[in-house]
Parts: C-alpha cells; structure tokens; sequence
C-alpha cells in the first residue's frame, strides 16, 4: 500500500503562509533521526529535509497564503495547504496519515493520528520538509523586512515581534486576522 504523510507547520505566527507538506517515503531506503521537526536542531533540519527530498519516493510542499488564512480562519487553511500537498504528490498514495485530529477532503483514505510526527516517519519526514522550508520562506522576508527579526521568530508572537508590530506597523505578511495584528490596526 502506499502511504504518504502529512503535516503542516506555521498555525500559530503571525506572519507568513502555513505550509504543508506530504511525503511517499521508500521503504527501501530508510532514513535515520526523522521525529518531530520541533524536536531537531535547524541544522539538522535542513540536513535531514535534503535526505528526505532525496530518498523519498515522492514529496510536495504546498501552503496557504494569510489571504486565505485571514479569509477561512487557520483551521480551514491548514487543511487546503495539505490538500494542495497530497494533490502535487507525483504518486498517488492509497492512505494518507495526517498529523492531529482532523484530515483535510482527499480522493485517497485518510487516517487521523494525534502527534502523528512522532509515531509515523512518514508524518515526521513532512513535518521536516514543510518546517524547513516554511523557516526559510521567513529567512528570505528577514532580508526585505529585517525591522521585525522574522530570522530569529520565524513570525511567531514574541515580545520582540509584537514590539515590532507596534512600532513599524503590518506588513502585508501579517494575518490580519490574527488579535496582535488586529490590535496593531485598529490603532
């Protein structure tokens, strides 16, 4: 049978898509150290998304943009960023694992597992590959808006974010929707 995992990163910032990613991997070739991308270095994060990448019999990374976050809510957000992952896989799976509770609509059968990232390979591996890619995305808005030190929180709600919220105001990188931000533009 074959099995992709998914999982998305990047619920809870502020700033930035939500991205997810589904992965094929070969049985063939197995890889080690894959957990919980929250439970690895950044290094070997980015060392491990390559081998991944690599090794894996397919993989695709899709998100939701904070339109379509601000616009459907996270939730529902989230769910399409790992439908639009499992539907540029380049193999179709037979079963996809999805990380938490709830799984997005798929024309393959899909099965909840809650910390699925830390049981399933497959899970963790996409949890790797949509991190890496989701902290290089705010990596690369650090160079056009380096006031807000996206490099260092990667958007998520920290003093120094939200210091910089108040004193430059939003970027169009911000979810709107989101109650610091709201806050920062009623003001």
């Amino acid at each position: 049978m074959i099995i992709a995992g998914v999982d998305e990163v990047g619920r809870g910032p502020l700033a930035g898509p939500v991205v997810a990613a589904a992965v094929i991997l070969n049985d063939d070739k197995p890889i080690a150290g894959i957990k919980d991308s929250k439970a690895l270095t950044e290094k070997k994060r980015t060392d491990l998304s390559q081998i991944i990448k690599d090794n894996a019999l397919a993989w695709a990374i899709a998100w939701a943009d904070v339109e379509e976050i601000d616009h459907l809510n996270i939730f529902h957000a989230s769910l399409l960023a790992m439908k639009r992952a499992v539907e540029q896989l380049s193999i179709m799976p037979e079963l996809a694992l999805i990380d938490g509770k709830f799984c997005p609509d798929l024309v393959c059968k899909t099965r909840p597992i809650i910390k699925g990232d830390m049981t399933e390979p497959s899970i963790g591996a996409a949890s790797i590959i949509a991190k890496h890619y989701r902290d290089t995305l705010l990596i690369e808005l650090d160079e056009d808006y380096p006031q807000y030190g996206f490099k260092q929180h990667k958007g998520y709600p920290t003093k120094q974010h939200v210091a910089a919220l108040n004193e430059h105001g939003v970027t169009p990188h911000h979810r709107r929707s989101y109650a610091p931000v709201k806050k920062v533009l009623e003001t």
